[in-house]
């Protein structure tokens, strides 16, 4: 099964501030969409809470948490990485989409197969941040950049980063 990081992150390595994103994308919307329709999404129980607590819809949602009496409509709940990875295998996915926040990402990042990256191109402040990718173990082999527009205030990238 492949593990998939997908994340938007800045210059810097912010992606998010008191538990909400700093920019938006519409692009990088559509593109998270496409992306993670019809596939487990993994995310900790902060960046549940940042979707108001509702399940993300077309996919199965995974919340991990430490909490033992955590419970919501719509999601599965699980206490660690590698028991939401282990309910996803049972679920014969053939991927699964880590999607935050930052301790998830941290955490998985070592079981991770490909990071699909948007690098937005902005220094800005927050309290959650992105690990930096080592280049000795990851390998750029895909980059689709666009600029800044009427809808898209700061310039971006779409990037996919492979394991060595």
């Amino acid at each position: 099964m492949q593990i998939i990081q997908i994340v938007a992150a800045s210059t810097n390595n912010v992606i998010g501030k008191d538990y909400g994103l700093l920019w938006s994308l519409p692009n990088d919307m559509k593109w998270f969409k496409n992306k993670t329709w019809a596939l487990p999404v993994v995310m900790g129980r902060k960046t549940f809470k940042s979707l108001n607590n509702k399940p993300m819809n077309g996919r199965v949602n995974v919340v991990i948490t430490k909490q033992t009496d955590f419970k919501a409509e719509g999601i599965t709940v699980v206490n660690t990485i590698e028991a939401a990875i282990d309910f996803c295998k049972q679920q014969a996915y053939k991927e699964v989409m880590i999607i935050g926040g930052g301790e998830i990402y941290k955490q998985s990042l070592p079981l991770t197969d490909t990071v699909l990256l948007t690098r937005v191109d902005a220094v800005v402040e927050g309290d959650t941040y992105y690990p930096e990718l080592d280049e000795s173990q990851w390998q750029l082999v895909f980059e689709d950049k666009h600029p800044t527009d009427a809808k898209h205030v700061y310039a971006y990238s779409f990037q996919t980063w492979i394991r060595k």
